[in-house]
């Protein structure tokens, strides 16, 4: 059985900044989609649509990142692994990149809908 301590809200919350300060300083794919996301945040406000399709927008959006950290999870938890070239550990680094690459797609997909519908 695993060692599980107390949900603390703040510690937890600590926790997480430390992985998202981690992860902008050594991953360049989430670095690039993160200021990409600054950019595009006002655009979203700015964009003559409805509040459901601004809302669809930003999902898909921040959906990019929160696949790029997952990608970057197996990627860490397999080179914790193994360094060694293994068939099935590229396969799941092959799978994390494939999650990204899906993300961005319903990204750009989506906000190309409701971007041509709107003007």
């Amino acid at each position: 059985m695993r060692y599980q301590p107390d949900y603390h809200i703040f510690k937890n919350t600590t926790y997480a900044l430390k992985g998202l300060k981690d992860i902008i300083q050594t991953e360049t794919s989430f670095k690039i989609e993160l200021i990409l996301a600054v950019f595009l945040i006002p655009v979203i406000f700015f964009v003559d649509v409805s509040l459901t399709h601004k809302i669809i927008m930003f999902i898909t959006l921040m959906g990019v990142l929160i696949a790029e950290t997952t990608n970057s999870s197996i990627e860490r938890v397999v080179d914790l692994v193994t360094l060694e070239h293994n068939e099935m550990a590229g396969r799941a680094k092959d799978v994390g990149s494939t999650i990204v690459f899906l993300s961005i797609l319903l990204f750009v997909v989506t906000w190309g809908l409701i971007l041509m519908d709107a003007y």
